[in-house]
C-alpha cells in the first residue's frame, strides 16, 4: 500500500448522498451504492440478540419511533422501527438491522467497501456480540473494515477475526475543542492539558516539551493500542491545529503504515472546506464528509492547482 492515498477516498458519513434518505437508511445505502460510492460509513448498535441495529445513540428514542435502550432490544422488536422526521413524526422508512445491510452489499459485487462505526463503548459480559458482529460481516470479507474509539473492543475482535480490517478514533483519548464547543462532562477527555489538547494522560499535566514533540509522543502511543489497525480517525480540527502546531499526523502515521481519516468534512462549512485543502496538501488519505460530491470537487479543484 503506496501511502498517502492517491486521489483520496471520500468517505459518505451514514451513507450520506443527497438528503433524500435518511442517515443510515437501507435506501441511502443503495442510493449510494448505485451512485458508485467507494466507501460508504453507517453506525451499528447491538441489539439484545442475533443482530445490530443501524442507530447512533444508545436509545431508540433518539432516532426512531421506539423507546428504551437499544440493547433490550430484539431483532423480532426492531421489525417494528420506524426512522424520524425532524418533527418527530415517523418517516416512511424501517430502521435496517446488519444482516439487511450485508444482503444489499452482496447484491453489489464491485469494489465498494462499508465502514461499521461501532457504537458500544461499555465492553460486555462476554464476547457473543462480537462473535455475532463477525458472523454476520464474513461473507463481505475485504469489503468491510470496523471503526470505533473503544479500543479495547477492537482488541478483543483482533483475537476473534484476524482477518478484520480495524479503525480506531482517537477521540477519547485526545480533543481539540474551540471555547464555543459545548462539553458532554460524560464523555473524555475530561480536562485541558497544558499543551492546548484534550487529554487526560500525565503527560499533558505540565508543558516541558515543544508541543510537536508532545503530539509525537501521543501519536506513537495510540499507534500501539490496536494490533494491526490499519486507519486512524481524527476530527479534522485537531489535525488542523496540530499543523499550526508544527506536527503532521498524516505523515507520522504513514511511517508506520496507518491511513488517516479525517472527519467531518462539510462543504457547507467553511471552515471545514479551509481545513479540507490543508488536509489534503498535508497527506490525508480519506476524507468522511455528509457532501460526498460536493467535497470530492473542491478537493479535485485544489488538487488541480498544486
Amino acid at each position: 500500500m503506496s501511502l498517502p492515498l492517491r486521489p483520496p477516498v471520500i468517505v459518505h458519513h451514514m451513507a450520506a448522498l443527497d438528503g433524500q434518505y435518511p442517515p443510515n437508511s437501507l435506501e441511502s445505502i443503495r442510493a449510494c451504492l448505485e451512485a458508485g460510492a467507494a466507501f460508504i460509513e453507517i453506525d451499528i448498535t447491538a441489539l439484545a440478540d442475533s443482530d445490530y441495529l443501524l442507530v447512533h445513540d444508545d436509545v431508540l428514542e433518539s432516532e426512531t419511533t421506539g423507546m428504551g435502550p437499544v440493547e433490550r432490544c430484539t431483532a423480532a422488536d426492531s421489525a417494528r422501527l420506524f426512522f424520524k422526521n425532524k418533527d418527530g413524526r415517523a418517516a416512511p422508512y424501517h430502521v435496517p438491522r446488519l444482516s439487511e445491510v450485508v444482503a444489499v452489499m452482496l447484491e453489489y459485487p464491485g469494489s465498494a467497501r462499508i465502514q461499521l462505526d461501532f457504537k458500544n463503548v461499555i465492553p460486555f459480559r462476554d464476547d457473543e456480540p462480537l462473535h455475532r458482529l463477525v458472523q454476520i460481516i464474513e461473507p463481505l470479507g475485504d469489503r468491510v473494515m470496523v471503526s470505533t474509539g473503544a479500543d479495547w473492543q477492537l482488541r478483543r475482535l483482533r483475537k476473534l477475526a484476524g482477518w478484520l480490517e480495524l479503525g480506531f478514533d482517537i477521540q477519547f483519548y485526545l480533543d481539540w475543542r474551540s471555547p464555543q464547543d459545548s462539553i458532554d462532562p460524560r464523555v473524555p477527555p475530561y480536562r485541558k492539558g497544558e499543551y492546548g489538547y484534550w487529554d487526560d494522560h500525565i503527560l499533558a499535566r505540565q508543558q516541558v516539551w515543544t508541543v510537536a514533540e508532545y503530539l509525537a509522543d501521543r501519536c506513537a502511543t495510540l499507534a500501539a493500542l490496536v494490533p494491526d489497525v490499519t486507519t486512524f480517525y481524527i476530527d479534522h480540527r485537531l489535525l488542523a491545529q496540530s499543523l499550526d502546531d508544527g506536527f503532521n499526523w498524516a505523515e507520522a502515521l504513514h511511517e508506520a503504515g496507518i491511513k488517516l481519516d479525517a472527519w467531518t468534512l462539510d462543504a457547507d462549512n467553511p471552515a471545514a472546506v479551509a481545513n479540507a485543502k490543508r488536509l489534503l496538501a498535508a497527506g490525508v488519505d480519506q476524507f468522511t464528509t455528509n457532501t460526498p460530491a460536493e467535497l470530492a470537487a473542491i478537493l479535485a479543484a485544489e488538487k488541480s492547482q498544486v
